[in-house]
């Protein structure tokens, strides 16, 4: 088969959300802590599988760990929202600013 290379799949968890990641991929996830050019490891993995072998967690998987390398830390554009009370004459608004930090992921183990 030409072209043929394999490709390791995982699905880890992080900032209370789970992402599917592969070698190389660049995610964006809420702030961890690092700075730029850490090395940090994932050890909530819930699957890791390829063409020929798959792991599935029960909810993890025992020594599965995806490893990450730190690029950039930044905050997402603004979110806006407002609270009213009826006949209350309130109304606030207010906005946030997610910090997101920017990881490639290098190693799936």
């Amino acid at each position: 088969m030409a072209g043929f290379y394999k490709i390791m799949l995982a699905i880890i968890k992080t900032g209370g959300k789970q992402y599917k990641v592969q070698e190389g991929d660049k995610i964006k996830i809420e702030k961890l802590e690092g700075e730029v050019g850490d090395v940090i490891s994932f050890e909530e993995v819930f699957f890791v599988g390829d063409e020929k072998d798959v792991k599935i967690g029960n909810p993890i998987v025992k020594g599965a760990k995806v490893e990450g390398k730190i690029l950039k830390t930044s905050k997402q554009k603004k979110v806006t929202g407002i609270k009213h009370k009826a006949k209350k004459r309130y109304l606030v608004k207010f906005g946030h600013r997610q910090i997101m930090t920017e990881v490639e992921i290098t190693k799936i183990a």
